[in-house]
């Protein structure tokens, strides 16, 4: 629906061999890499006086599209220099097509010192690095690793040059997300045909800059073995909730939202009113019933079920019965924002959770799964179909394992759990990965935003995947939307504010106009 695959090297190879079977030419398939980056890179230089481009140029297919990048914007009257890092096979009609065309060609193993190099670099106002792709699979060596040094200590001195990544940074392991020590990190990488895994995946991630997946004539549909996607904005569209006009609070849904404590009453707050900024009708907080005063007077719209407490602040555990006779007629259940440690709270939650009775669609968070974390079979005794949206480190309580670990293989850990744990699992961080206990690809959202690495913005995403929940959306299609609506409103605000500074609350504003964007196809 609308989704775009995320490839491994190997599954790209196949496609492309598939692609040459269906009678579309690898060879084609390099021109039209080699014409959507050259124009890409034109659309950087067209206003620069006396622009000048410089390609990398590396021995295989990357190198090949890089030298048809050259061709083309030297033939639209940009001054265009190929710099060859090793040579390639013999004959290389690219190469020397692009001589023909005016393309400046220098040997890089006949500039020993990297002088003609160095002196390119210093007028150069976009690097194309067209280098290894996906192709790469050893260290990276002297000389080529002294090319790229250098490369990274032009571009750290310039303000203005530009590095533009072929298909992948130079030194990205396409598969895992791995860097190279003589990694050359991008401002923009323009990936051809499709995304590949490690563009989204840590380290990698950080050197990939603004990324663009660019059409290269794939014949539609051949990507359909893939079990790995990214949310698009299309996609997205089509799964928002419908508004009748003649819709009331009751057409859109009812949501408790169980939160807060003494150390942590801006998590009730947060989600609450992301939920209703997401479109619930009517959002309940359930908090110990000494704070709710003060955050009624933050949160005017949500009404209150207020809980009982076994100390100022601390909610009694005989309050779940409260919250679960309550849940009746609600859609949807938030259970774990700023709820705390307390031993009391920890078995208010677990009679919650671990209830014998039916709870309407749930979604835990924070110190709900915390709490689940405390129990090593706790996803037999949680049987509620549930959706988790864990951060590494809770993710990495729940499974037994460590942060590091979660980070450096995020989309299986997430498909693994989610199939062990029969729960919808959102590993959040940048890129934040979606997956269900079925066999239905795995999503990744396309948002790497630093400014949402601030206290609160948990508990905006958490009520947002609520809100949708209340309003019908399947634990996976809510949760799914719900990331990629909360990486849209963060984008936005960042579009405004910066990424230095941004508050989790900046997003609540934010949200509809998001989803207005989206519902009238402007995003």
């Amino acid at each position: 629906m609308s989704l775009t695959s995320i490839v491994n090297s190997d599954q790209m190879r196949a496609i492309e061999d598939r692609a040459e079977a269906m009678g579309v030419s690898k060879d084609a398939l390099m021109e039209n890499a080699g014409l959507a980056v050259a124009q890409r890179v034109f659309g950087l230089v067209r206003h620069v006086p006396n622009p000048f481009v410089f390609v990398l140029v590396g021995p295989g297919n990357n190198g090949g599209d890089g030298l048809v990048t050259a061709r083309h914007l030297q033939a639209w009257s940009v001054h265009t220099e190929a710099y060859l890092v090793r040579e390639r096979q013999h004959p290389d009609p690219k190469l020397d097509i692009a001589r023909d065309a005016g393309v400046t060609v220098t040997a890089g193993w006949e500039d020993a010192t990297l002088e003609s190099l160095r002196r390119s670099l210093q007028h150069a106002d976009v690097v194309v690095d067209a280098v290894l792709g996906t192709g790469r699979a050893r260290a990276i060596e002297s000389p080529l690793s002294e090319m790229l040094a250098a490369v990274s200590e032009a571009r750290r001195a310039s303000r203005s040059m530009k590095v533009v990544a072929v298909d992948l940074p130079t030194g990205l392991d396409a598969d895992t997300g791995a860097l190279d020590p003589s990694a050359l990190p991008a401002d923009l990488t323009i990936t051809l045909g499709l995304p590949k895994c490690g563009l989204f995946l840590l380290p990698g991630s950080d050197f990939v800059g603004e990324m663009e997946i660019q059409p290269i004539g794939l014949p539609p549909g051949i990507d359909t073995v893939t079990d790995i996607c990214l949310m698009t904005s299309h996609w997205a569209a089509l799964l928002l909730p419908r508004r009748p006009s003649s819709g009331h609070k009751g057409t859109f849904g009812r949501a408790m939202i169980v939160a807060g404590s003494r150390n942590y009453l801006g998590a009730a707050y947060l989600a609450a009113s992301a939920a209703t900024r997401a479109g619930a009708g009517l959002v309940t907080i359930a908090i110990p019933e000494s704070l709710q005063m003060a955050v009624a007077a933050k949160s005017i719209e949500p009404t209150f079920l207020p809980l009982p407490e076994s100390s100022p602040g601390v909610v009694s555990p005989d309050a779940a019965s409260l919250v679960l006779d309550a849940l009746d007629g609600y859609d949807a259940l938030l259970l774990g924002c700023g709820l705390g440690q307390h031993a009391d709270t920890i078995a208010f939650a677990e009679r919650i959770l671990y209830s014998s009775e039916s709870l309407p669609p749930t979604l835990v968070d924070a110190d709900g799964l915390n709490t689940l974390a405390r129990t090593d079979d706790w996803h037999e005794r949680f049987s509620s179909n549930a959706v988790l949206t864990p951060h590494p480190g809770e993710m990495a309580r729940l499974t037994r394992t460590s942060a590091g670990a979660v980070q450096g293989d995020r989309f299986a850990i997430t498909r693994r759990s989610a199939s062990a744990w029969n729960k919808v699992t959102v590993l959040k961080g940048a890129h934040t990965v979606v997956a269900g206990p079925d066999d239905a690809p795995c999503l990744v959202s396309p948002f790497a935003n630093p400014g949402l690495a601030s206290a609160g913005t948990g508990d905006i995403l958490s009520g947002v995947i609520a809100g949708l929940l209340s309003q019908g959306l399947s634990l996976f299609d809510a949760a799914s939307l719900g990331v990629y609506l909360h990486g849209l409103a963060g984008g936005m605000v960042r579009d405004e504010l910066g990424d230095t500074g941004m508050l989790a609350s900046d997003l609540l504003p934010v949200l509809p106009r998001a989803i207005k964007a989206l519902r009238e196809g402007k995003v």
